[in-house]
């Protein structure tokens, strides 16, 4: 999740805000709901291909024309512009593989541990300085995650590795975004995510390709334009509001998500998975509150 701060006092609109940031989650819980039911039917590595291809070319058609090519692709690191990229992939490939095995409310919910990865993460790699109350709401998380998948529930099974392993990278990939963040611009990076990603997946999918049906490749669209514009009104959400303040709406995603899985895949979480996620959710409330404070 991108994060940046309003471009100017007065800039703050926190109603428009909230609002674009609800409908950002929304699209991102639709583009996991798409993944869910076509990797179901097609390789995961489709999948995520053609979520990146279609947010290359909106991002050609968009903001291409307004600032040329070389001005979109131009980086002082390239370095950890791929790396950055990488980690995005690694996100995308181990959560799509696991919405195969775990419901999308619970998956969704356990991949939320980024932002608690990034604060412990940011000690070592970033330097920061994290108190004893961050501590204590990144180990609450983990506890939620242990309420979610616990020993003997139906959760408690290696595919549970796969969100946990995709938050890990999530985690990696917004330090990066940070460390990035005063270095190139956000077009410039989320443009070189798209392309970079797009040319690794082609390049190995020949490998695994299956002709879509008509539906089905409608779908694929579908699930691209998701992903692109919830990221396109996620970053318009920051430009209006502090990250701390909209922290609390972002985790709407989990809401959606357990609305399609009820809705379309006729799962309902069961009591100790709703207070997993509930613990998960204020922990990362937690950290945002205490982020907001040091700020």
């Amino acid at each position: 999740m991108s994060v940046s701060k309003p471009l100017f006092k007065g800039a703050e609109q926190p109603i428009k805000a909230i609002a674009l940031m609800l409908a950002a989650v929304f699209l991102f819980s639709s583009h996991d709901t798409l993944s869910k039911y076509l990797s179901g039917f097609y390789p995961i590595v489709m999948v995520v291909w053609i979520r990146y291809v279609v947010h290359t070319l909106l991002m050609l058609v968009i903001f291409v024309p307004r600032t040329g090519f070389s001005t979109v692709v131009r980086t002082k690191r390239p370095g950890l512009q791929l790396l950055r990229a990488l980690c995005l992939i690694g996100v995308s490939l181990l959560f799509t593989t696991g919405l195969r095995y775990i419901p999308l409310a619970e998956a969704t919910s356990v991949v939320f541990l980024a932002p608690l990865l990034v604060t412990a993460l940011s000690v070592p790699l970033l330097g920061e300085r994290v108190t004893r109350a961050q501590w204590l709401a990144v180990l609450a998380g983990f506890i939620g995650v242990l309420i979610v998948v616990r020993p003997g529930g139906a959760l408690f099974t290696p595919a549970i590795l796969l969100p946990l392993a995709a938050a890990l990278c999530f985690g990696f990939y917004q330090l990066l975004t940070r460390m990035l963040s005063g270095i190139d611009s956000p077009t410039t990076s989320n443009f070189l995510t798209g392309i970079l990603n797009s040319l690794i997946m082609t390049a190995i999918l020949p490998f695994f390709w299956t002709t879509p049906t008509l539906v089905h490749g409608l779908f694929m669209i579908g699930l691209g334009t998701c992903g692109m514009f919830g990221h396109m009104l996620m970053t318009q959400a920051f430009r209006h509001a502090a990250p701390a303040m909209l922290a609390p709406f972002s985790y709407g995603q989990i809401l959606f998500a357990g609305l399609y899985g009820y809705l379309i895949f006729d799962h309902t979480p069961d009591r100790f998975a709703v207070v997993g996620i509930t613990v998960i959710c204020l922990s990362g409330l937690a950290v945002a509150w205490a982020q907001r404070k040091k700020d």
